[in-house]
């Protein structure tokens, strides 16, 4: 190499430790940021970000596509797996309530819905009472193969779910597939450990909630039901029978024709939420081509918004319905009433003419879901009466006299004596019929919902029990009246007896084709 001039070297020498200077300045001012923009996160700061995204990504899978429908039985169902601290199982019965069970120990909870009885299959069971012989092997075939594709269904919605969010978050497939296979994985971990503590015994301990709290007191020690499941499942075939029955029963009671001169109230009462109910008198209507339905009240059992759906098969019975609040009927039921189609609530004495007849009726005073006793409650009916009795004065003076007068407690009918030709009423559970002393006419009905769930409470169910009464058109008097008796669980009989007030005896006889007073006629 030539050797350079000490010439040039003493010009050179200057400019290169100039060009030294600049460039250590230059890299001291450009280092600090050029390191703070390529520093890599922490791992954990990392780590923790891609289980948030795999987390959420999966509860969003799973609650856009994580569900089946299942059908179990004669039912319904819908299954889902939710996030969840506790893990177990959660059965939903609308509107009834729910039931949980501490069945496993994971991260996911099963929640299944129950959504409707399948109209065929429950009627299938019912014409073929001998299959349910065997229906405890078919639910549980339904739930394994519902939890099946419930795991399957799962498993790809939290794999969707986790992959799209991760791509949307890192835009890098690479990330968004470990995502996906980390929710997977995650799955896969909860459904293992779900297996590992799995308690088929949890089954013996539920908890209840909403109206199923009364459950345990309805339907017996939960462990018997168990250990002596047999004994059960006759009593269930027993009952799905005894349905069909009083079903054919009411279809096979004798129908009159329709006479132009007549108008027929069917009245009804204390069904307190029974769903067979519906089906018998909206057969009632079309056998005896009713005119108006009256409901004296107790239509419910607790009273709550819960229950309110059981009300909406009046809007297709097929007549008006006339109804008074019971003291199992809370505001809230009478709000819900006052909603639907083609139904009248009588309140405070209110009057209205339906079909030719003017009813007047008062809720009752008090409110007592759960049986129990107020004080005053038999000073608050007469009240109760007392200003019904008015009312019903006031329409007189007025020109519209009331024709029938309606309240659920007897004590508060009674009131109202002399001041109407006929008052009806329920609570008692058992029909009666009496002329109080000042000439009006008290027609007390029975259970038209055999008592509802308590009717298994006792030793002897109560039967189902209805009235037709028939009135003249142009006097709106009472000609006669139908007492309509079906046999309650356990029993299959069916019973009509016609009767005559002693006003309507003298030189008038029965109907053609109808018994005397007091002379049943049975249907089987």
């Amino acid at each position: 190499m030539p050797r350079v001039p000490a010439a040039a070297r003493s010009v050179l020498n200057p400019i290169r430790r100039a060009a030294r200077v600049l460039a250590r300045r230059y890299r001291s001012r450009q280092a600090p940021p050029t390191t703070a923009l390529v520093a890599p996160p922490h791992p954990w700061t990392r780590a923790l970000g891609l289980v948030a995204v795999v987390l959420l990504g999966a509860w969003l899978g799973l609650l856009v596509v994580g569900n089946v429908r299942v059908p179990v039985g004669p039912m319904n169902t819908t299954m889902t797996l939710r996030p969840s601290f506790t893990g177990g199982t959660k059965i939903n019965i609308s509107p009834l309530g729910a039931l949980q069970l501490d069945s496993h120990i994971a991260p996911v909870r099963l929640d299944v819905n129950v959504d409707q009885l399948d109209p065929d299959r429950s009627q299938a069971l019912v014409d073929h009472p001998e299959r349910l012989s065997g229906l405890q092997d078919e639910v549980a075939q339904d739930v394994t193969r519902g939890t099946l594709d419930l795991a399957l269904r799962s498993g790809v919605a939290v794999v969707t779910g986790a992959t799209a969010l991760g791509l949307a978050v890192y835009r890098r497939p690479r990330r968004a597939l470990a995502a996906g296979g980390l929710a997977l994985t995650l799955l896969a971990a909860s459904g293992g450990t779900a297996y590992a503590t799995w308690r088929p015994d949890s089954v013996l301990e539920p908890k209840f909630s909403g109206l199923l709290t009364s459950a345990p007191s309805l339907v017996g020690n939960a462990r018997s039901i168990v250990t002596e499941f047999d004994v059960y499942q006759k009593e269930l075939a027993r009952l799905v029978t005894n349905v069909t029955k009083l079903y054919d029963a009411t279809s096979t009671l004798p129908a009159y024709a329709p006479d132009p001169s007549t108008i027929r109230v069917l009245h009804v009462s204390d069904i307190h939420l029974n769903p067979a109910s519906w089906k018998i008198i909206a057969s009632l209507v079309q056998q005896y081509k009713v005119d108006v339905i009256v409901d004296s009240g107790d239509t419910m059992d607790h009273g709550t918004a819960a229950e309110n759906g059981f009300l909406d098969p009046i809007e297709d019975l097929g007549a008006p319905y006339v109804w008074v609040r019971g003291n199992h009927d809370s505001m809230i039921t009478q709000r819900y009433m006052e909603r639907l189609k083609n139904v009248h609530v009588l309140d405070d004495g209110r009057a209205e003419t339906i079909r030719g007849l003017r009813f007047a009726g008062i809720g009752d005073p008090q409110f007592t879901p759960d049986r129990s006793g107020q004080t005053g409650a038999e000073q608050s009916q007469e009240l109760a009466g007392a200003r019904l009795a008015t009312a019903l004065h006031d329409q007189s003076d007025a020109g519209t006299p009331v024709d029938i007068a309606i309240a659920h407690e007897p004590s508060a009918a009674r009131g109202v004596d002399g001041e109407v030709p006929l008052a009806l009423a329920g609570h008692l559970h058992h029909d009666e019929m009496e002329v109080l002393p000042y000439g009006t006419r008290l027609r007390i009905e029975g259970s038209t919902g055999g008592s509802g769930l308590r009717a298994i409470e006792g030793k002897h169910p109560d039967p189902i029990e209805a009235s037709i009464l028939y009135f003249d058109r142009d006097t709106r008097h009472l000609q006669a009246w139908d007492e309509i008796e079906l046999g309650g669980l356990g029993l299959t009989t069916a019973e009509v007896s016609r009767h005559l007030p002693e006003e309507n005896q003298p030189g008038a006889g029965p109907s053609p084709g109808t018994p005397s007073e007091g002379t049943p006629t049975s249907s089987p």
